[in-house]
């Protein structure tokens, strides 16, 4: 029973990470036709903020040790700690949540500059083409990473404050040998706040329902006056800061690298298509599905009997599904049906 609740957790949490990067992909879809390839590299450099952040906080110089007594010896010593001594290191120690104040006004800068100086010139190109243009955006981002911070994954830590392990059990009465790590709880959370404020924007708001109006048939509201293509522009830079804290948030999780946004696109692109291209329902549901489902795959018990299962058992399911609903769990008619 411990493991298997175990499981389920661990299947929110990687279910979690999905469902956030398919949701960007498919709010993007849904409103300007873009199948976007560069959204796990936009993913990346959100990681890279929160990099960025901790390389800037860490700005140090060398000052007077002194607890050496017998000679004069120096330590690198952040400028933050040496200014303000009281709240310095706590502001180191806080820096992946806090490079959220760099990540958000980036990401939406990045998104801005990339719908109105690529994306627009092809919202009514064949998908083909949206695909190749992306991928190979997405190629240039992952290299200029590469070239800045180097091949090797950058460490980041958790606040000292949630760094360990919670007793889950006691919370559900299975006992205290059953604990889960506090930052992927923390992160399952997160992403469940996100996704519900991207629903609650786009189903409360009046700008949300112009939107919603805009993705179902975007010449009509045109027609009413309301310049639908800015708010799309909108959209994109809101969907690409979705993205941004999504990689913030999970570089504690997975050390950023440069690669790391090519791992999630094919898992994430599984993830939209499984769920319906164009369904932000469909989205969540399959991120969560897909990643219960790849947790207990790799059950010690299941890889005995089926090794390797744990790797390919999200595109088993993805097959089955499209033969069975060949638009996916919640896809809708005419979308990527030419």
């Amino acid at each position: 029973m411990d493991a298997i609740f175990l499981q389920i957790l661990n299947g929110l949490d990687k279910g979690a990470a999905y469902a956030l990067i398919a949701l960007g992909l498919t709010l993007v879809f849904g409103t300007l036709g873009i199948v976007n390839f560069a959204h796990g590299a936009l993913f990346m450099l959100g990681a890279f903020c929160a990099v960025t952040f901790n390389k800037l906080l860490l700005i140090s110089n060398k000052v007077l040790d002194p607890t050496v007594t017998m000679f004069k010896a120096y330590k690198e010593t952040p400028y933050l700690e040496i200014w303000f001594p009281d709240i310095g290191p706590t502001l180191i120690d806080y820096s992946v949540p806090l490079s959220m104040l760099l990540a958000i006004p980036v990401m939406l800068l990045i998104g801005f500059i990339l719908e109105r100086g690529l994306i627009k010139h092809f919202y009514n190109r064949p998908h083909a083409e949206q695909i190749l243009v992306t991928f190979g955006l997405a190629i240039v981002m992952q290299e200029l990473i590469k070239a800045i911070f180097g091949a090797n994954p950058v460490p980041l830590s958790a606040p000292d404050v949630v760094a360990g392990t919670a007793a889950v059990g006691d919370w559900f009465g299975l006992g205290e040998n059953v604990v889960y790590p506090w930052w992927r709880l923390i992160y399952l959370s997160f992403s469940g706040l996100i996704i519900f404020a991207v629903f609650a924007f786009l189903q409360f708001t009046t700008y949300g329902m112009v939107v919603r109006a805009g993705m179902r048939d975007r010449e009509t509201v045109g027609l009413l006056g309301i310049n639908i293509q800015k708010r799309f522009t909108i959209v994109f830079a809101l969907a690409t800061m979705i993205a941004g804290l999504a990689g913030v948030m999970y570089t504690p999780i997975l050390p950023p690298d440069y690669h790391m946004g090519m791992n999630f696109l094919v898992l994430s692109f599984v993830v939209v298509v499984v769920g319906g291209m164009g369904s932000l329902g469909g989205a969540v549901f399959a991120g969560f599905l897909l990643g219960m489902v790849q947790s207990f795959a790799s059950m010690t018990e299941v890889k005995e009997i089926l090794p390797g299962i744990d790797q390919v058992i999200i595109y088993l399911v993805a097959v089955v599904v499209l033969l069975v609903l060949p638009r996916g769990l919640m896809g809708r008619a005419g979308i990527m049906d030419e």
